[in-house]
């Protein structure tokens, strides 16, 4: 469960081992939430503007809504799965209350990371976003794992 995931943490946050997973998670993400540099189906800077202009009023704020509602849902599981969930670091153990506190404060971080980046970065070509996950990310993925199930069989 997500509980037990983010209790596993108390001793250290995942991000620190896996920090290359973290990232392979993160650039994941933005392909996910369709993001740039990954938001070729979308392309809103073209003159048409991608499907969005097929939709107006109701059905474009749901489209809109929904992918806003993504990026929120994405920065809840890399807060959970990285960055500790409602733990603080160096082992600060404040009151339950604030534990709400800090995962909106985390996950607002990572909110502001998603926008940040799509307002620096250019979209990638179609051939280069391909090069990119089959040439960079898949085999830095499989490594990544390979990598961590020796690890894990040789701790353990």
């Amino acid at each position: 469960s997500l509980t037990e995931i983010v209790e596993a943490q108390a001793g250290m946050w995942y991000i620190v081992p896996q920090f290359v997973g973290f990232l392979i998670f993160l650039v994941s993400s933005f392909a996910e939430t369709n993001r740039a540099p990954f938001d070729l189906s979308e392309a809103d800077a073209e003159l048409v503007g991608g499907f969005n202009t097929e939709y107006g009023g109701g059905r474009f704020a749901a489209f809109f809504a929904a992918e806003y509602l993504n990026m929120v849902v994405v920065s809840g599981l890399t807060v959970t799965f990285f960055l500790g969930g409602w733990q603080l670091p160096f082992g600060i153990d404040p009151p339950t209350w604030v534990d709400p506190i800090v995962v909106i404060a985390k996950m607002s971080f990572f909110l502001f990371f998603f926008i940040w980046i799509r307002g620096t970065l250019p979209r990638l070509r179609y051939d280069q976003l391909m090069s990119f996950g089959w040439k960079v990310l898949l085999p830095l993925a499989t490594l990544n794992a390979l990598v961590t199930a020796i690890v894990v069989v040789a701790v353990n």
